[in-house]
């Protein structure tokens, strides 16, 4: 197994021992620390993090019920390698969610909301000059759960995590030039809340989540060991 960075666990406080596994583990995922095909130890993630097996066990379950890892038995387990035809379901799926997100944030958009966006869009912009790529892409994140709170919808954010995470592997590798662009369009649709303008807000918010088809085959070339062979 590949050499990792996962973060040292927290004393469980509100969270499981399981949920702080996935955590790290789904983090690791889609920052790349474990790529694409590389294979991953039940015994050795549990060494690593401290814990027993059965909550990294239970962790390896749920990554592969999100297609993010492939248990096969007797066999060692790989992480997943990335799927266009994921991708491109995630992004259908993500864009219906978060649409119905934003419209309902806009009827109860607040002058607190309004800051709060505001806030999140100038801690990426601290990010855009450095290598910080998990930063800005949880403060992405961020951005849209906020809308997600504002509208009263927080669970559904749930929902997305699940389907995002096939996206976010190909958004990762294309953050090196394209931290502006999700800046310019955070604030597009921040503007277009601002005068309560659904029609533009919901066109630069879906035009912001499948930006990502314009690129990925452009991703592929350069990382085809990252995709799977009959990923069209």
């Amino acid at each position: 197994m590949q050499d990792i960075r996962l973060p040292t666990l927290r004393a469980a406080q509100q969270s499981s021992a399981t949920d702080q596994v996935f955590d790290a583990l789904y983090q690791a995922v889609v920052s790349l620390d474990l790529s694409p095909g590389s294979k991953v130890s039940e015994a050795e993630i549990a060494k690593q993090l401290g814990v027993s097996r059965q909550p990294v066990r239970d962790a390896f379950f749920r990554l592969s019920k999100l297609g993010f890892l492939k248990i096969r038995p007797q066999r060692a387990t790989l992480i997943s390698k990335i799927s266009t035809e994921a991708v491109f379901e995630a992004i259908f799926i993500r864009n219906a969610l978060e649409l119905a997100c934003l419209q309902a944030a806009m009827t109860h958009m607040t002058a607190t909301g309004l800051a709060e966006l505001e806030n999140l869009i100038e801690l990426q912009k601290t990010t855009t000059a450095t290598k910080e790529s998990i930063q800005f892409q949880q403060l992405d994140d961020a951005f849209h759960l906020k809308i997600a709170e504002i509208g009263g919808h927080e669970h559904v954010w749930t929902l997305i995590r699940d389907q995002k995470g096939q996206m976010d592997r190909v958004r990762y590798l294309s953050l090196v030039d394209g931290k502006q662009r999700t800046i310019d369009e955070h604030v597009q649709i921040l503007d277009a809340i601002k005068n309560n303008d659904k029609t533009t807000a919901c066109a630069v918010l879906e035009q912001h989540l499948c930006h990502i088809k314009t690129y990925i085959n452009d991703i592929r070339t350069q990382y085809p060991d990252y995709f799977e062979e009959n990923s069209q």
